[in-house]
């Protein structure tokens, strides 16, 4: 089974109350192939909310107490992207998720590339809070452009 985020599959849940529609990654759900998560939801943050950047490093940085996950208003809010993180592990464990496509860019779904915490666009190699906890538990974890160009 595929786990994907629920952004990708056309859900508003983003932090501005939007969706990334895929219509490919939306089918797949569709079909029950593939089941959408949303860690931010699942850490108990709401819709809308406000963006959210990693300051100090990356996901693993934050899941090792070296960074932080900050609003744009500088309102901490790393314990509640870690406990989505750990909630979407346990979801992929339980639904024994052969593959996780998460949305790219995001503090918690980037899984190539997030936002460097200056919260002025700017980009940087790494990994969000949720991506990493996946990878460090032998998830394998993909972009959704590594998953349009690998599958479709």
């Amino acid at each position: 089974m595929i786990l994907v985020s629920s952004c990708l599959a056309g859900l508003e849940v983003r932090y501005n109350g939007t969706h990334s529609l895929d219509n490919r990654i939306s089918k797949l759900v569709d079909e029950n192939k593939a089941v959408t998560i949303c860690p931010e939801l699942l850490g108990g943050l709401l819709t809308p909310r406000e963006p959210a950047e990693i300051v100090g490093g990356d996901g693993e940085d934050v899941l090792d107490g070296k960074a932080k996950v900050v609003e744009k208003s500088g309102d901490d809010v790393t314990k509640l992207y870690i406990k989505g993180a750990y909630a979407t592990l346990e979801k992929a464990k339980k639904m024994d998720a052969t593959l996780v496509v998460l949305k790219e860019n995001s503090p918690s779904c980037g899984s190539l590339m997030i936002y460097n915490g200056e919260f002025k666009g700017n980009k940087m190699v790494g990994n969000g809070v949720t991506a990493a906890l996946l990878k460090r538990n032998g998830l394998q974890v993909i972009s959704e452009e590594q998953f349009i160009e690998n599958f479709f």
